[in-house]
């Protein structure tokens, strides 16, 4: 398997770090329940997210023309669900990029610590909820792209 390799079966991206294959992106199209009430999705650690959810936060009412994100984890995952409108989200794995549209509340999209995300074109009614493995802390931002690139090239 070459350094990033595409899986068309999941649309899940792999990476290959300190010689093993890591999964760095998944799309997900969630199961939607509901009747003539209304839908619903579920969504629950370790089954629907891959991960123990230990913080959610949600971005609103953002600015035309302003990229939020712009950073990348050591440690923290996410998965981010566009739960109402719609926005553009790139990961960047520091060898490629791949942007996704977010805009079905059904769509969940799992990004990868070590991968740099932007999310940005929000529509004027977008809410994006995060969910994130870790709680926050400082200390594991990577808010430097050159460093960025330095830390996934394991470059000194």
């Amino acid at each position: 398997m070459a350094d990033k390799d595409f899986d068309d079966r999941d649309n899940q991206y792999y990476r290959v770090a300190y010689g093993k294959i890591c999964m760095i992106s998944k799309i997900d199209n969630l199961t939607v329940l509901g009747d003539d009430r209304g839908r619903l999705v579920a969504l629950e650690e370790n089954r629907q997210i891959s991960f123990d959810i230990k913080r959610v936060f949600y971005i609103y009412s953002t600015i035309k023309d302003i990229s939020r994100g712009n950073h990348s984890h050591y440690n923290t995952r996410q998965y981010l669900i566009v739960v109402s409108g719609s926005c553009k989200v790139t990961l960047d794995d520091g060898k490629q990029k791949e942007t996704y549209e977010l805009n079905k509340p059904n769509l969940g999209l799992f990004q990868d610590a070590l991968v740099w995300g932007t999310m940005y074109d929000f529509s004027s009614d977008c809410v994006l909820m995060v969910l994130a493995s870790e709680h926050y802390d400082e200390c594991d931002y990577i808010r430097d792209y050159d460093e960025f690139l330095k830390e996934v090239n394991n470059d000194s």
